[in-house]
Order: structure tokens, then C-alpha cells, then sequence
């Protein structure tokens, strides 16, 4: 019998704090104009004091079983991909999973920053397709605001990032007249570029301790990236990997009813679309409301895409990421 792993719920959460481009360009050199130019990005939302990264993947994991109809405790097994987890450990997707209140049901966090969602369905559908687990939950969450230089010296990079949590419920389809489920993944590394986009410390490689002063204060604990050669590769990458991924399935691009890009740059997705020749009209971007929420990204975009109408069964999804590592990936289904 046929099995495929269906994505049956989908759910995003962000902070109720909005943060403009005006409010960033009191605290460094910077304006709404020059933001918008370069990134696309208007605003992103921040978390308030006392909520934590758990907090909103709860509500985007709530969200996104209500879609599928199930509770938690039907979940067999839950996969978070994070780059700025709670804490050092254990992972974000342990307080999830208290949070969530599912017993016993295993929990891991991946790490494949901006690629962590897609490689985390990638894991989910395995699990599927081995039969291990039958319902896999799998989120994508980032606190980023409480980890960026918001100073002259960090913009380049702080004005991109923003805070949220997207989920999909993932189960096995054995309906043999049900056509919907993953067709093909498709997920690359690179890691000798691993420090052109990176937060170097704390890390374990430090001794003797993983955090000091010296390191505060050569702020090295805020993120590092070169910017003009992450979209150099990106640009690169995520045609090669979306095509790919299309050709395995035996898929065209115009076979394709919506396109979702990673939301690191609207500048990187357009010049993706152009290179392609994919009509506007078939690709959605909401960096503009809420920048880069790295994993978050593509389940957010995918949940705004579901419940907007503008993905609807039968039609086929190509989700296609690039991220530091340097990682990129493509998954494409049928809704």
C-alpha cells in the first residue's frame, strides 16, 4: 500500500510587539527608506519580557493541531528547529513539549538555522515512511531580538531578523485516493562557509570557559555575516536545489501553483523569481511584516498561504530555503 507523509494542520504565532524601521533608526544609523531598499522588510515583531522562545512555539503548535483536528497527546513524536534555543539544553523543543503536555512523546531541536525547517521535515517524513510514527509534529521557532547588536556597528544584520514560530502537523496518508503528501525533498550543505554567517560564542570551543569578558567586548556574541557573498550563494543555490527537487518528482515550474522562498531578503526572492521566470503572482512573501524568522520562515508563510486560500487541495507547493552553514533545501507537495 502507498504511503506518503500529509501535512494536515499548519499554524504561526508572533509577539503582539510590532518594531518599525523608524523605531530601529533611533537606535542606529539607519532609516525605513534605506531598510526597505535593500531587505523589503518594513517591520518585525519582538518578544515582550517574560515570554520565551517555547512560549511561542506553543501557541503555533496549538494552532496547527487545531487545523488537523487532533490533540496534543495524538502527537508521536515532536521535531524543532531552532537556531536561537531557550537555553544551551536541554533543547527548545523539551519545554514544547511540557508546554504541550504529551507525556512521554520524544522531542529533539535541529539545527540547520535558516534550513532547519525543511531538513526537519525531511527527518518527520522518514519517521513516516519507516513507520516508526504515524503523526509527527514539526516546528519552526526564533527569538532573534533578544541576540542582535542594536547598534551603528550591528544594522546591517539586526535590521533583518524578527521573532516567531510556525508548525505543521505531519501523518502518514495510506488513502490511495488521496494524492496529497511530500513528493520529494531535497537538502545540500556547505560547511566550509560555516563562519561567513555565524554567532561564534558562547561556544564549547573556548576555554576555559565558553563566555568572557574579552569575547563581550570583540562582540562576538552577536552575528557575523558577509553579507554580499550569503547573497551571491543564495541567489545561486535556490534555483539549483528548487529545480532539482522538481526534476525528481518529475515536475515542471509551471507545474508549480505557489512558490514559498526562505524570508531572509525580498531582494534574494526577487532575483530567484526573475532568474526562473516565475510570474509574482505565484510566489507569496511576508518578510515585509515580520523580517527573517529563520526556521519560523517557511511554516509562517506556508500557515498565512493556507489559511488566505491562496493554497488549497490538490495544488502543488515548492518550499525552498538557504541559510548559514551554509545549508539549502527544497521540498515540494501536494496540498
Amino acid at each position: 500500500m502507498s504511503l506518503r507523509a500529509k501535512i494536515t494542520g499548519t499554524g504561526m504565532y508572533v509577539p503582539d510587539r510590532v518594531v518599525t524601521n523608524g523605531e530601529l533608526s533611533k537606535l542606529m544609523d539607519t532609516s525605513d527608506e534605506w531598510i526597505q531598499k535593500r531587505t523589503g522588510i518594513v517591520e518585525r515583531h519582538y518578544i515582550e519580557p517574560g515570554q520565551q522562545p517555547a512560549d511561542l512555539a506553543h501557541e503555533a503548535s496549538l494552532r496547527a493541531l487545531a487545523a488537523a483536528n487532533l490533540d496534543p497527546t495524538d502527537i508521536d513524536c515532536i521535531i524543532l528547529a531552532t537556531l536561537s534555543p531557550q537555553a544551551d539544553f536541554p533543547g527548545t523543543s523539551f519545554f514544547l513539549q511540557d508546554l504541550l503536555d504529551v507525556g512521554e512523546a520524544p522531542c529533539f531541536d535541529l539545527r540547520a538555522q535558516c534550513s532547519g525547517f525543511v531538513y526537519a521535515l525531511a527527518v518527520a517524513n522518514g519517521f513516516i515512511h519507516s513507520r516508526m510514527y504515524r503523526r509527527v509534529l514539526v516546528v519552526g521557532c526564533e527569538v532573534h531580538s533578544t541576540g542582535i547588536d542594536l547598534s551603528d556597528e550591528g544594522r546591517d544584520v539586526a535590521v533583518l531578523f524578527g521573532d516567531g514560530a510556525g508548525a505543521v502537523v505531519l501523518e502518514a496518508n495510506e488513502d490511495e485516493a488521496d494524492a496529497a503528501g511530500l513528493l520529494e525533498l531535497r537538502l545540500h550543505a556547505e560547511g566550509k562557509n560555516a563562519k561567513r554567517l555565524w554567532i561564534e560564542a558562547p561556544g564549547s570551543g573556548f576555554t576555559p570557559v565558553r563566555i568572557n569578558t574579552e569575547l563581550l567586548e570583540q562582540r562576538r556574541h552577536f552575528p557575523y555575516m558577509e553579507g554580499r557573498l550569503v547573497f551571491k550563494h543564495a541567489v545561486t543555490r535556490m534555483p539549483e536545489v528548487l529545480l532539482e527537487t522538481l526534476g525528481a518528482a518529475s515536475l515542471k515550474l509551471e507545474d508549480v501553483d505557489l512558490f514559498l522562498f526562505h524570508q531572509a531578503n525580498l531582494r534574494i526572492n526577487e532575483f530567484v523569481m526573475g532568474q526562473l521566470g516565475i510570474p509574482p503572482e505565484k510566489c507569496l512573501n511576508n518578510i515585509q511584516k515580520y523580517g527573517n524568522c529563520s526556521a519560523a520562515s517557511i511554516p509562517m508563510l506556508l500557515d498565512e498561504a493556507v489559511r488566505s486560500g491562496r493554497l488549497g487541495p490538490g495544488q502543488l507547493v515548492s518550499m525552498t530555503s538557504f541559510g548559514s552553514g551554509f545549508s539549502w533545501t527544497s521540498a515540494v507537495a501536494r496540498w
